[in-house]
């Protein structure tokens, strides 16, 4: 599998080994229904999902915090390697166009910086070794999305994927 090359300065890493096939994890991400449950730290909501599943292809949620805001999230799929790779940007609006600039978005700081983000999945002797990559364009915003709470955030959607496909099995 491709590695990437990841830059302390601009990029952001969660590794972990889970015990769940990488096929159920996949289809967790590609399948509209089934990213819906777990993709928000609770008590955070996705209420909406649209996934064009191609390169060029739309990504797309809205998300919902607890007192009802909505946020909405659109990215271009560029590349898809099925159970191993996918990686997504909102730098590119569907069919490679250039997004526009983020505007400021209270209570969702997230949407107001472009990154580039890959799941990989690797066969592990426990299951699965996941790796979430999220590339910055600059220091600035990697600071902020890590002060956010990245690390903690993708590690709650991640246990929440995790019981979502032991809970269904």
């Amino acid at each position: 599998m491709n590695k990437l090359n990841f830059n302390p300065e601009l990029d952001l890493m969660l590794e972990r080994v889970v015990d769940v096939p990488r096929e159920l994890i996949w289809q967790a991400w590609t399948t509209r229904e089934k990213l819906m449950p777990w993709f928000c730290p609770l008590p955070w909501k996705t209420i909406e999902c649209e996934i064009d599943l191609r390169p060029g292809g739309k990504f797309y949620t809205v998300m919902q915090s607890p007192e009802g805001q909505r946020f909405p999230n659109t990215g271009c799929y560029l590349e898809i390697i099925k159970n191993e790779r996918l990686t997504w940007t909102n730098a590119l609006e569907p069919n490679f166009r250039p997004a526009k600039q983020p505007e400021a978005s209270p209570g969702h700081e997230c949407a107001e910086f472009l990154m580039t983000a890959t799941i990989l999945l690797e066969m592990h002797e426990k299951g699965t070794k996941y790796t979430a990559y999220v590339q910055h364009s600059n220091a600035v915003n990697r600071k902020r999305h890590e002060d956010m709470g990245f690390k903690e955030g993708w590690s709650a959607c991640l246990d929440q994927l995790v019981a979502m496909i032991k809970n269904k099995n």
